[in-house]
């Protein structure tokens, strides 16, 4: 019996594109080459049937440690809290105010890239500080 080491992290969106470049600018990570025969990722979805063009979108960590990120185009907006969020590692090892001025400073990115803050989790003697977010759809995260 083996067991699964890798995953993927899946986001039902209303635009597949814009929310896969923000996740590429906030985890560093990249869009994938267009499958073989395409020079372009437009040129591939020009060869999509009309209903399925601009459906979906990926990205992929460059060190391919990290998992891939797909988002799929769903008629119906985000209507409640997220029951799965992502954790983004930003102050890891960092306690105190040094945490706190690392948190804020990549806040502060995020934010100039259409993310939300939400709020500021202050820490209480078991959890380390951390601040809430919202990505460009409104699905929540945490930096952490």
């Amino acid at each position: 019996m083996s067991s699964i080491k890798q995953f993927q992290v899946t986001f039902d969106c209303a635009e597949p594109e814009r929310v896969a470049r923000f996740w590429c600018e906030v985890l560093g990570y990249v869009v994938p080459p267009p499958p073989e025969g395409f020079t372009t990722w437009d040129d591939f979805n020009r060869s999509l049937p009309p209903e399925d063009q601009g459906s979906w979108s990926v990205c992929q960590d460059p060190s391919g440690v990290g998992p891939r990120m797909y988002f799929q185009c769903v008629p119906e907006g985000k209507v409640a809290k997220n029951r799965v969020h992502l954790d983004v590692r930003a102050g890891t090892g960092l306690v105190g105010e040094e945490r706190l001025a690392v948190l804020e400073a990549e806040c502060a990115r995020l934010v100039a890239l259409g993310a939300v803050r939400v709020r500021l989790l202050r820490a209480d003697g078991v959890n380390e500080s951390c601040i809430a977010m919202q990505d460009v759809e409104g699905n929540e995260f945490c930096l952490d």
